[in-house]
């Protein structure tokens, strides 16, 4: 395999930590070792930056994977050779053909030489040289010259014991590694809103646990088993997903007998919010996490939040809020979950949805229309029959 190893190059926030960069190299490599441990590859910092020695494993499925690790920049797979110039520019010539096999016309072309090794007995400039004149020589008519801004662009570095060749850089997901910033827990639907807000914290570097309200039987098994789905997919990204189910039926009777229909939905996010508060302390989460964009919905302007959120302490992050829905469903599509996200199957919100919901609520009113409801006994049974579900990469 002419590949041997990738290189994985650091989020450039990592790189900028100062005294905690060791913190946040060491959680990405370990969770680069957790997605690549059944592939048999070898994760190993070396020099200051991160490498993959692939011992004959799959490139592309390697590469898949480590894609979807937060903390990665890029990737490069790279050809190793000896310290031997014959054998840099034999190598940098396979290395070239092999990008150039999907290309038909001439392309434009750079070799970029990095000698780390001063004893090695060519500089830069020369290996630069000698490098592009052998494959140009060799390679007539598909390559132009172009040190400015070229389509092709082969990185040669001279290490300490071999050299590396490379001209591919494939995107990573930036962020920072899932672990460097505490849990918090995410409040999940089944819209297409809260797996993309879950992943956004994840990217951040939050661990994520889930809630889900749900109300069988108006709510279909069908309707849970998409919101396994999602959690599945999060997983993909963050390596391992706590999903809490709550049992939600009851409250909503209760809310549907003794509240205004108008306010229906402001009591119900009220009670979701008291229910994940309790929740998040017994896990030890440190924030909870909304889909909410501002202005989206009756349950979404500042008057509802307002009115929603002052039956907790805890932190709330919204990292949808200042998104349109165009760009909420462009990250859902990147990520896997929008497919998922829009089967037909109802929420316990949309099932009890009002004609007229109230917009401005008022929280003197809210806390009115919640006199006639035992709140700490309603939230204590649904808290008792919690059900939890654990999801990794490998479910």
């Amino acid at each position: 395999m002419m590949y041997s190893t990738l290189i994985a190059r650091l989020a450039g926030e990592i790189a900028i930590k100062g005294k905690n960069r060791s913190h946040f190299e060491k959680m990405l490599i370990e969770n680069m070792r957790g997605v690549t441990k059944e592939l048999g590859v070898k994760v190993v910092r070396e020099g200051g930056r991160i490498e993959v020695k692939l011992n004959g494993a799959d490139l592309d499925e390697t590469v898949t994977r480590l894609k979807k690790v937060f903390g990665i920049s890029s990737l490069s797979p790279v050809a190793e050779v000896e310290l031997d110039m014959e054998q840099i520019k034999e190598m940098a010539l396979t290395v070239v053909r092999d990008a150039l096999e999907s290309r038909t016309t001439p392309i434009t072309f750079k070799v970029e030489a990095r000698r780390a090794n001063k004893l090695f007995p060519l500089g830069s400039p020369e290996i630069t040289q000698e490098v592009g004149r052998h494959v140009l020589g060799n390679i007539p008519g598909a390559l132009k010259v172009d040190v400015h801004n070229p389509a092709l662009k082969l990185i040669v570095e001279v290490r300490e014991t071999k050299a590396y060749l490379t001209c591919d850089v494939i995107p990573g997901p930036g962020g920072l590694p899932v672990g460097t910033s505490g849990r918090v827990l995410l409040l999940l639907s089944g819209g297409i809103d809260s797996p993309v807000a879950g992943y956004l914290a994840m990217r951040r570097g939050a661990m994520v646990e889930a809630i889900h309200f749900h109300s069988f039987p108006f709510t279909s098994e069908r309707a849970q088993e998409k919101v396994n789905d999602l959690a599945k997919i999060l997983a993909q990204h963050g390596g391992r997903i706590r999903l809490h189910n709550v049992h939600f039926t009851e409250i909503q009777r209760q809310i549907r007998m003794h509240c205004p229909e108008e306010y229906s939905i402001t009591i119900m996010r009220r009670f979701m919010m008291r229910i994940a508060d309790r929740l998040a302390y017994k896990r030890k989460c440190l924030a909870l996490v909304t889909g909410e964009s501002l202005g989206q919905v009756a349950s979404q302007t500042l008057e509802s939040m307002y009115t929603i959120n002052n039956v907790t302490n805890m932190p709330i992050l919204r990292p949808l809020v200042s998104m349109d829905k165009v760009d909420i469903m462009r990250i859902a599509n990147d990520i896997g979950t929008y497919e998922t996200s829009i089967l037909p199957y109802e929420d316990c919100c949309t099932v009890f949805l009002p004609k007229n919901p109230k917009t401005k609520p008022k929280l003197y009113e809210a806390i009115k229309a919640e006199e006639k409801l035992d709140i700490d006994a309603l939230v204590e049974e649904a808290i008792e029959k919690t059900e939890s579900l654990i999801f990794s990469r490998d479910s």
